[in-house]
């Protein structure tokens, strides 16, 4: 058994973070589900822009847009909907194989409805209808702002990847928001088998903005003191912290009020690591996969990522509950090094959204040139 199928026999799925035109028209999709036991995928502005800038995949579609007198914003909803509904379709049998458990595919939300409840909660609903698949995820950034609509939509039986998730506290916020909407379906008699959700933790970002303040706290040799040591902290703290999240999922979806929904068939919201690429070359290309494998998770990762745990990751059954207490410990040096995390995650969380909108507003100015030079061209 290969490393990739290994890790469903751990009980986690691994979905990959790049949606394009030309990964379906090739068959690359098809092949990475049937052969390589992909159980999902992911897609956003970023990715979109860039398949869209380096190709012509989108252009007969876009033509054809073009004479239905469609506008720029509804040029890219039918370009990444189609994109979507047929990745959806190629990933549908996993869906059923798992009786809805597993092949979503995911797409989110205009990045400049991060602060937005109303206009969120209006725009997924047109996402949902758009792509009538029940196997897509509609993202929603997990701001302070997002958790009326996430608990809303899912209450309204729309699949929800909660996005932009950096701290454990936040996590558990969302998480209960999963719960309650299920608890109010279940009052009124709704079915809650089929509404499913998934919470995506953010890794390597956490890592690259608190190691650049723990470097400003290493002091020379000749000045060293007593521990703990900023350096030893270094790479550390998104591992630690996504271990401790999974202790808090433990909790959540243990007992009650989630067994009286268990009961009615309900399905964990399971935790989804996202950013799993490693930024820092002296870090270990499957830094963000190894330690963090256990049951009803998720690892979205690039190409480049499953490629290399391929190739020479190290399989550990349950990884995600080793070394508690050293993940405990991180957090207590990293506060008495001087650095907070609340700080932290309130910064990456910001720039989370900056890091959407500016791919989201390339896209459309892309599209918009692009649009302007098929109409000279007619």
């Amino acid at each position: 058994m290969d490393r990739l199928q290994q890790l469903m026999a751990c009980r986690q799925s691994y979905w990959l973070d790049n949606l394009t035109r030309r990964k379906i028209n090739t068959g690359e999709l098809q092949k990475r589900v049937t052969d390589q036991g992909l159980r999902g995928i992911t897609s956003n502005p970023n990715t979109f822009h860039k398949a869209i800038t380096k190709g012509d995949d989108y252009d007969t579609q876009i033509k054809h847009l073009l004479r239905e007198k469609r506008s720029t914003i509804e040029v890219y909803e039918r370009l990444v909907v189609t994109d979507v509904q047929t990745a959806c379709d190629i990933l549908r049998p996993v869906y059923d194989e798992t009786d809805g458990g597993d092949g979503f595919v995911s797409l989110e939300v205009s990045p400049h409805l991060a602060h937005d409840p109303e206009g969120t909660m209006e725009e997924v609903r047109h996402l949902w209808i758009l792509v009538d698949r029940p196997n897509v995820f509609i993202k929603i950034p997990g701001t302070a702002a997002g958790v009326p609509p996430i608990e809303q939509m899912l209450y309204e039986g729309i699949n929800v990847n909660i996005t932009l998730l950096f701290s454990a506290p936040r996590y558990e916020t969302v998480a209960w928001a999963y719960i309650k909407a299920l608890e109010r379906r279940m009052v009124e008699n709704k079915p809650v088998k089929n509404v499913a959700s998934v919470a995506s933790f953010f890794l390597s970002r956490i890592d690259i903005l608190v190691d650049q303040l723990l470097s400003h706290r290493i002091l020379p040799k000749t000045r060293k003191g007593t521990g703990p040591y900023p350096e030893a902290l270094l790479g550390k703290v998104a591992i630690a912290n996504a271990k401790l999240a999974y202790q808090s999922f433990k909790r959540i979806f243990h007992g009650e009020p989630w067994q009286a929904l268990e009961r009615k068939g309900a399905r964990v919201q399971r935790p989804l690591w996202a950013s799993t690429s490693t930024k820092n070359p002296e870090y270990r290309d499957v830094r963000y996969v190894e330690p963090l494998i256990g049951p009803y998770t998720i690892n979205t990762m690039p190409e480049e990522t499953i490629a290399a745990f391929a190739d020479h990751g190290v399989v550990q059954s349950n990884s995600i509950e080793a070394d508690l207490e050293e993940a405990q410990q991180v957090f207590q040096d990293l506060e008495t090094s001087g650095v907070n995390f609340n700080c932290v995650t309130w910064q990456l969380e910001n720039e989370g959204v900056q890091k959407f909108i500016e791919p989201y507003d390339m896209l459309m100015d892309t599209l918009n040139k692009k649009r302007q030079q098929l109409l000279d061209a007619a």
